[in-house]
């Protein structure tokens, strides 16, 4: 099993989801976008992840079009987390919209199929949220915006299920500690309770790339 998985910054690993598909004997093909030049051809790809960025989707930069380009012609299973989310989103006829308020820190979610998407608590880091298609299905909520979403065999979730302690405080140092102050919250703590979360995390990401793995359409 190959997995491209596309990441939009150098700080970004794809963490627990990365660790959930080499248990299952993957090999995970790494891309930069867009300082490793035009998204691949998927000769050999079994499956997509994308996973997040701090641009918009609907920012006018010209890798972000060519990227819900490549992923509307991709012919394997994508598997999209927050802007990778919101990318898969607009690639099958969605729109992203910005939300009321930004959706930081460790969540639960309202999930319709427990079993297949855990209720959390999840990751949250984002200000933009997923108007769907209607072919797209609905599989989890908060009262802010959709939390995941399948259509055919991809998924689209919002939230982050990659994340550990030390991404987090990459995230951090990068610059989004400034996001976490103005939504209300203090960095350090974010980050000390993500570090508690770690295992459970680690175990509720390997249940969502399960999910992932064996989705059906209808779902």
């Amino acid at each position: 099993m190959r997995v491209l998985v596309v990441r939009h910054h150098d700080v970004d690993t794809a963490g627990f989801i990365a660790e959930a598909f080499e248990a299952r004997g993957a090999v995970l093909d790494m891309h930069l976008l867009p300082e490793d030049g035009p998204l691949p051809a998927l000769d050999g790809i079994d499956y997509i992840v994308v996973l997040g960025a701090n641009p918009s989707v609907n920012d006018d930069l010209p890798w972000i079009a060519e990227e819900i380009a490549w992923l509307r012609g991709a012919d394997v299973p994508i598997l999209g987390i927050c802007f990778g989310a919101q990318a898969l989103c607009a690639a099958i006829g969605g729109r992203v919209e910005r939300a009321p308020r930004q959706e930081i820190g460790w969540t639960v979610i309202d999930s319709s199929v427990p079993d297949l998407i855990p209720p959390g608590p999840w990751m949250e880091f984002h200000g933009d949220r997923c108007l769907l298609p209607g072919d797209a299905q609905v599989l989890a909520t908060t009262a802010l915006c959709v939390q995941a979403f399948s259509v055919g065999r991809h998924l689209g979730v919002q939230f982050h299920p990659e994340v550990d302690g030390g991404q987090f405080k990459r995230w951090l140092d990068m610059g989004c500690a400034a996001y976490a102050i103005e939504a209300g919250y203090d960095p350090d703590e974010l980050l000390a309770q993500t570090i508690r979360e770690e295992p459970a995390a680690r175990i509720r990401a390997d249940r969502l790339v399960a999910t992932f793995l064996n989705l059906l359409p209808g779902t």
